[in-house]
């Protein structure tokens, strides 16, 4: 028998190593492990983890109408696997490949007791388009920079031609009537933060439409890209045939896939600057500060709001994104990491590469990022993107009252202040 391993691939349709698995034509059992190495670090209602139990109970409700079911597990993945074969009869394991450093680290020691146990391993790509040992320069490094990354890419791979897999042979599904756990049972509490559909109906209008906050101008793909709810194969069938570089929907995927490879590449960025050569800035890193902008009390209304968003509802708006990311590191000098860090705790749709990657743009110690020197001004910023105060009214109650707080740092002070800290850290390495 097989063994599918659902992680990143939350999906029936279109899903690379169960379809391979299922035309073995031996029967497959498909399992999910909520990672107790993950899940233990995380509160019992994170967000996240109500979303994952939504899925997989829709997974779990196509299987059973087709006499069969999915397996949930809790625990470490390499214990769970161990107990996995001392029930059955495994033969094969099929997985997605996942390239971020812990899972690349489990998938090793996973696969090493598998074949310690005589049992093969098929692992695919699903996750991206192109892997981040397809896509390298002439001398076979890996790009630093987006755009000849970009181009590289669009030439490795021929868009028209990608196919999706629209259908599933239920037939060769391990018949299994195991009780599907309730989320109390896996010691877990729903989340009163729910993750929105998506929507492939603004593609059209995406360019213009991206940059305002107060309209719903974004596809909320987020958290169904960070989960696999659905295919970035099914995304670019979406996009008609409108594949130009020009498409900047197919250059947020690009970028995506560009931040997956520089993780895979250096691993190193997890904790370090890319670009060591600002190991010496000295962050002020000011715990009242802090906290003043994780609450979105900053006195800025941009920032106050986009925070104020990102706390209720699990999401921030891609262009308030950078202004909060930017306001934290360059107008308080507190360390991105720590910003990071708070952003991986509530954003419903964090993905390591990306919010890593985001977060060293913003505070320019990354491959690729905005110059030290650039300082946005958050008013400047809402004058541009929000000029009748749509979005920040909606997130800010306290507005136009004597509550909200006066700035906390005054703009002109700041940006000199931030560009001479980063001099002089340049200076000391």
């Amino acid at each position: 028998m097989n063994v599918f391993w659902f992680r990143r691939d939350l999906r029936l349709i279109d899903n690379t190593a169960l379809s391979k698995a299922l035309l073995t034509k031996s029967p497959t059992l498909p399992i999910f492990i909520f990672d107790s190495n993950i899940t233990d670090e995380l509160p019992v209602d994170d967000a996240r983890i109500s979303f994952i139990y939504q899925q997989l109970e829709k997974i779990q409700t196509d299987l059973h109408k087709n006499g069969s079911g999915l397996m949930i597990l809790k625990g470490d993945p390499e214990e769970e696997f161990v107990n996995l074969i001392k029930k059955y009869p495994i033969q094969n394991v099929f997985f997605n490949r996942d390239y971020e450093p812990y899972a690349l680290a489990r998938d090793r020691k996973i696969e090493q007791l598998l074949k310690s146990k005589e049992i093969a391993v098929h692992h695919y790509k699903d996750h991206v388009l192109l892997e981040p040992h397809e896509v390298l320069k002439k001398d076979g490094l890996p790009y630093t920079v987006y755009t000849p990354y970009k181009n590289a890419w669009m030439k490795k791979i021929e868009l028209n031609k990608i196919v999706c897999s629209n259908s599933l042979q239920f037939d060769y599904f391990f018949k299994i009537n195991t009780p599907f756990p309730s989320m109390k049972e896996l010691g877990f509490h729903k989340s009163s933060i729910e993750a929105k559909p998506y929507s492939l109906n603004i593609v059209d209008k995406y360019h213009t439409d991206r940059n305002i906050p107060s309209i719903d101008g974004t596809s909320r793909l987020g958290p169904h890209l960070r989960f696999g709810t659905i295919s970035t194969r099914q995304i670019i069938q979406s996009l008609n045939g409108n594949y130009g570089t020009e498409n900047q929907f197919l250059n947020e995927l690009i970028w995506r896939s560009f931040f997956i490879q520089i993780l895979f590449h250096f691993p190193h960025v997890v904790s370090n600057n890319f670009r060591s050569k600002y190991d010496g800035i000295q962050w002020r890193n000011n715990e009242e500060e802090f906290n003043k902008w994780c609450n979105g009390t900053t006195g800025y209304p941009m920032v106050d709001a986009g925070m104020r968003e990102l706390n209720e509802t699990g999401y921030m708006h891609n262009r308030v994104r950078m202004i909060t990311a930017g306001f934290l590191c360059k107008h308080l000098l507190i360390d991105w990491r720590w910003g990071e860090a708070y952003f991986a705790s509530k954003l419903l749709d964090f993905e390591l590469a990306s919010n890593n990657g985001n977060w060293q743009w913003a505070a320019g110690t990354g491959c690729d990022a905005a110059p030290y020197f650039r300082v946005f001004n958050p008013m400047e910023q809402l004058k541009k993107f929000d000029p009748n105060h749509s979005y920040i009214n909606r997130w800010i109650k306290d507005l136009q009252t004597f509550d909200y707080p006066a700035p906390i740092v005054d703009h002109k002070m700041a940006r000199e202040r931030a560009i001479a800290q980063y001099k002089k850290g340049m200076l000391t390495n």
